[in-house]
């Protein structure tokens, strides 16, 4: 359920993140392909509330013609002409090269599309750093806001991947304003390690990693099933004594397969609203999907404008 299907006057964890973001100066945004309605009242919104200055990048004719079609004003941003969403991928990442913009939006083309050109070994935004991707979750029912990392780029992570994403994942979280030392659970089946189920002995790895310094900036914990990491009762009446287990922030999946449907339980079973967003590259990618709510789109600028402008002050020049 979207935040507009939830009951009148119930506030949503959004809020304070998408007034944070207008709170600091509009980040400038090249958005990729924005020629459906959907995507292009995500940047209209967004741009209205002070969060984004977008830069449009797509078939000039189409996306004036979608504009005019569902009444949305965009006379007042710049246009790059594209001939096709492959090309104005290529050109949005040039584009980004160029110092056009601080962050990358996709419009209405495939995820795999963008992320082609994010990812190329030439012209790409690659750093030394694994992409990946959050989910940053509004749960109704849970008191804390909650990153689901990675559900959506990195299929079978293997221990050094897993490491990045979990590094991503805590820089978004201090960077973009949600806290200091966030708790990291390290999902499994179980909470005992076991080499019967290979990601336990990954969580125990990666606690160890943070232990070394290998790891900064959080608290991590695993193996935790996903009760004990989310229940503080569950956690007691299984003996688990820590900082994160019942209270983590953040939840390292083993797998996308176990996050892509650890994120859609919580979106259709717990009501959540869910803004996503790829780190690890030059800059971050929001990705937003056609059902997302309007808060869950303007949220997820939100997120990657407060993580933009965080970077922008801690590093004001990119390194060619």
């Amino acid at each position: 359920m979207s935040a507009e299907t939830r009951q009148a006057g119930t506030p949503s964890k959004y809020d304070r993140l998408i007034a944070a973001a207008k709170a600091v100066p509009p980040v400038p945004t090249i958005v990729v392909h924005p020629c459906d309605e959907t995507s292009l009242h995500g940047v209209v919104d967004s741009a209205a509330a002070g969060i984004i200055r977008p830069v449009l990048v797509g078939p000039e004719a189409k996306i004036r013609s979608t504009a005019s079609r569902f009444g949305l004003d965009i006379s007042g941003f710049e246009i790059v002409d594209a001939a096709h969403s492959e090309e104005a991928a290529a050109k949005g990442v040039e584009l980004i090269h160029a110092a056009k913009g601080e962050m990358l939006m996709k419009g209405s083309l495939h995820t795999d599309e963008l992320m082609r050109s994010v990812t190329a070994k030439v012209g790409g935004l690659r750093t030394d750093r694994r992409i990946s991707h959050v989910f940053v979750m509004d749960v109704p029912a849970y008191a804390e806001t909650l990153f689901v990392t990675d559900a959506a780029i990195n299929i079978f992570p293997d221990l050094d991947a897993k490491r990045d994403i979990i590094q991503n994942a805590i820089d978004l979280y201090t960077q973009a304003g949600f806290g200091r030392l966030p708790r990291v659970a390290i999902l499994s089946a179980v909470e005992t390690v076991t080499s019967k189920i290979p990601s336990t002995i990954e969580a125990a790895a990666l606690c160890k990693m943070a232990d070394r310094g290998q790891i900064t900036g959080g608290m991590l914990d695993g193996p935790l099933a996903f009760d004990n990491a989310i229940d503080v009762e569950a956690a007691r009446i299984k003996g688990i004594k820590s900082e994160v287990a019942g209270r983590a922030q953040i939840l390292l999946v083993p797998d996308l397969e176990a996050g892509n449907m650890l994120a859609k339980n919580l979106a259709y079973f717990a009501k959540a609203d869910g803004a996503g967003i790829v780190l690890g590259a030059r800059v971050p990618v929001v990705l937003t999907s056609r059902a997302d709510s309007a808060r869950a789109r303007m949220a997820s600028c939100a997120v990657a404008g407060l993580y933009a402008h965080a970077r922008r002050q801690h590093a004001p020049t990119v390194a060619a």
